[in-house]
């Protein structure tokens, strides 16, 4: 019998929290969660966390995310 493949597609490195992404940017957390709430940094809401694609705030850092959300 054949397993089902999983539908989440592998990601090269895990999500950040808001701590992670304070610690990268040199800000504090609650600079994180502001400028997520008003879209400036992209997150995905995971219930009532935030989390926060390594790959997309490094681009946005460099300048080479065209779009944040």
């Amino acid at each position: 019998m054949r397993r089902p493949t999983s539908a989440v597609p592998a990601t090269p490195d895990p999500l950040w929290t808001a701590a992670d992404v304070a610690r990268f940017l040199n800000a504090s957390q609650s600079y994180v969660y502001k400028a997520a709430e008003a879209g400036r940094l992209p997150c995905l809401r995971i219930g009532a966390m935030l989390r926060f694609d390594p790959a997309r705030i490094r681009a946005l850092v460099l300048g080479n995310a065209t779009d944040p959300r």
